[in-house]
């Protein structure tokens, strides 16, 4: 008997974007509207849980209800098409992304790997609204007033954008500031609005502020502090509290001229800070920044926008701000750059000095920023090019102080030759540095030491 030919690509899995169901059921419309709400996708009918074609009963009746159904319970047209595999008759029912929600009786329903998921609470307000074509911080709030605006902070803000908007020095009137930039609608304030220049915004929203802690361990934390105020405010007053109270200050001179730097460098920490506060998710959990021995972590509700990738933070990348308001705003103050650099600063900063690069990451709903504060890592080191035996040395002065020669053949178990090549490549990279007389009195030790 000759073989029927395949004439449709039918996956033998269940997927993101793939359904299979072996009959049909009224209820498998919350998938399709799941599919609709997520990435689109294709629900087959007539194929069972292992992807084995079983074919479907009155495929006819099915091919006439099942769009008059799509279109009068979900109100939207998808593909409904037969096909054949096997000798079995399929269904096949494609759907495409839809710009605006849909229901299911009332319910909203999204695809989540191979599953659906009804969305409720702080998640179904997430969605409506970022399917609405507004974004959050657009929307009025009708509690609020004019009087709730600290008229200090918009002074403070009329100061600093002189040069990107020269005219705002010459208004009086808060209120015809807030207009000036977008902040005012119908006469009434929005959210943007209270975020930048409220007296107290997290009398409207609970979590509008942001939590500093010092942590020896994930567990064991020494000091808390909750930084609130307008979204500038929160700004300052946290980079104020990093130098006076959580970050070791470290004094130089330049000639004459006395200097204090912080163990992290500040220009990259403002902008991460700037950065969680203008792109963060307003309707989830406040922003924690932790301080631990080795490492800081910076993190906000709020995943990257789907077009940007981790891995792209690093170099060129367009802006996608998830509160366009705000960004707008801070960047009429001077305080970011419009074009995405802000994760690129924070990198060159660091690496300007001398510690590791930060790492980016989307974790817990949310989005990171780490920096590190010790550059002799293994993993920065591999990084850097080291190989094992160099490592192993990097640990011993970091315990001992000091290397020489001798010792390293010691602890590496290579010859005098192999040493010195060792050795001078690590010099080289800027890891070690070279001190002592010619001969035997020389010794290797940690460059960033040298340099205190």
């Amino acid at each position: 008997m000759k073989k029927e030919k395949r004439n449709m690509d039918l996956e033998s899995v269940e997927s993101h974007t793939t359904e299979f169901k072996s009959s049909w059921r009224d209820e498998y419309l919350k998938w399709i509207c799941a599919f609709a709400n997520t990435d689109g996708g294709r629900l087959l009918i007539g194929v069972d849980d292992n992807g084995k074609p079983v074919g479907v009963e009155d495929s006819k009746k099915l091919l006439e209800d099942l769009p008059n159904k799509l279109r009068d319970i979900l109100g939207i047209i998808p593909s409904v098409r037969l096909e054949k595999e096997n000798g079995k008759e399929i269904i096949i029912i494609e759907v495409e992304h839809s710009y605006v929600p849909i229901s299911y009786h009332g319910r909203f329903y999204v695809r989540s790997g191979s599953t659906i998921q009804e969305l409720k609470g702080k998640d179904l307000t997430r969605f409506l609204i970022s399917n609405s074509g507004k974004h959050w911080e657009e929307y009025i709030e009708e509690n609020a007033f004019i009087e709730d605006i600290n008229n200090e902070t918009i002074e403070k803000f009329k100061q600093i954008a002189i040069k990107r908007i020269p005219l705002v020095k010459d208004e009086n009137e808060p209120i015809k500031v807030l207009e000036k930039l977008n902040l005012i609608k119908n006469g009434k304030l929005t959210r943007a609005a209270l975020l930048l220049f409220g007296k107290n915004p997290k009398r409207f929203w609970t979590s509008s502020y942001i939590k500093v802690g010092k942590f020896l361990t994930d567990t064991d934390i020494i000091s808390s502090d909750d930084i609130e105020g307008n979204l500038f405010e929160q700004v300052e007053k946290t980079m104020e509290s990093l130098r006076t109270k959580y970050l070791i200050s470290e004094i130089r001179f330049e000639g004459i001229y006395r200097k204090e730097e912080l163990e992290y460098p500040e220009e990259a920490l403002r902008e991460a800070i700037i950065n969680s506060v203008i792109h963060r998710d307003y309707i989830g959990p406040h922003t924690q920044l932790k301080i631990y021995p080795d490492k800081i972590i910076l993190w906000n509700v709020g995943t990257l926008p789907k077009e940007i990738k981790v891995d792209e933070l690093k170099k060129n990348h367009s802006s996608y701000p998830r509160n366009e308001l705000l960004a707008d705003v801070f960047f009429k103050a001077g305080l970011i750059e419009a074009w995405g650099r802000g994760t690129i600063k924070i990198t060159d900063e660091c690496k300007k000095a001398g510690l590791p690069e930060p790492e980016f990451k989307e974790e817990f709903g949310g989005f990171a920023v780490y920096f590190y504060k010790d550059i002799y890592t293994e993993d920065n080191l591999r990084k850097m090019g080291l190989n094992e035996r160099q490592i192993k040395a990097v640990k011993y002065v970091k315990e001992k102080g000091k290397i020489t020669n001798k010792e390293y053949q010691e602890i590496t178990n290579v010859s005098r030759q192999m040493a010195t090549i060792d050795l001078a490549e690590i010099v080289k990279k800027g890891v070690f540095a070279r001190i002592g007389k010619a001969g035997k009195g020389v010794a290797y030790q940690l460059t960033k030491l040298t340099n205190k």
